[in-house]
């Protein structure tokens, strides 16, 4: 089992003063640090939520906490780190323990298989929400599961995944930091 502790990432926000200029407003550690149990050693650091399209930067600030749901507002965003450890560091989980982190992160339907699927069988965190999101790998090495392939991550790749089904997993023997931009999105393929 990994022992890495959630480490403070500094999180720097701007606004303006009463008289319209330009300041920051905030500047500390990341108040949304989430773990669980039911995904162990992964660590989530929920940086900014917006609940509208276009969002409005003249609101004091917008959510984030430690509860941040998985998915955003319908209309919004958010914008999160997540550090994964290496899946050999971990004890993995099984498929209802998957679905307890799901209902966990507010994103009950987002896991799209049963007991007879062949995705659990692939990874126990396959799973699908209507977004549009926007990864980077900023340290380490990700691996993808897709439906039928998989594709690797290293620091500085972008992935722009739009509403598939898919498993985030770390192969390698260090601890994985990728950052998730996600949108509010709808299509065909999607579940909604």
């Amino acid at each position: 089992m990994s022992d890495k502790q959630p480490v403070g990432i500094r999180r720097i926000v701007t606004g303006h003063d009463k008289n319209g200029v330009a300041v920051v407003i905030d500047d500390g550690p990341t108040p949304g640090v989430k773990t669980t149990p039911n995904r162990p050693g992964v660590i989530f650091h929920n940086m900014w939520t917006t609940a509208t399209t276009p969002a409005n930067f003249d609101e004091p600030t917008e959510a984030t906490s430690v509860d941040l749901p998985l998915p955003p507002p319908k209309n919004g965003t958010t914008f999160r780190l997540i550090e994964f450890p290496p899946e050999s560091q971990v004890e993995q989980v099984d498929a209802e323990t998957a679905k307890k982190a799901f209902q966990e992160y507010g994103a009950d339907g987002a896991l799209q298989h049963d007991e007879s699927d062949t995705q659990k069988k692939k990874h126990s965190f396959m799973h699908q929400t209507d977004t549009v999101d926007y990864a980077i790998c900023l340290a380490g090495e990700m691996t993808m599961y897709l439906d039928d392939s998989e594709v690797v991550m290293k620091a500085g790749d972008v992935m722009v995944q739009r509403g598939t089904n898919h498993a985030w997993v770390n192969k390698s023997d260090e601890y994985c930091t990728m950052a998730f931009v996600l949108i509010g999105g709808e299509g065909k393929q999607g579940r909604g």
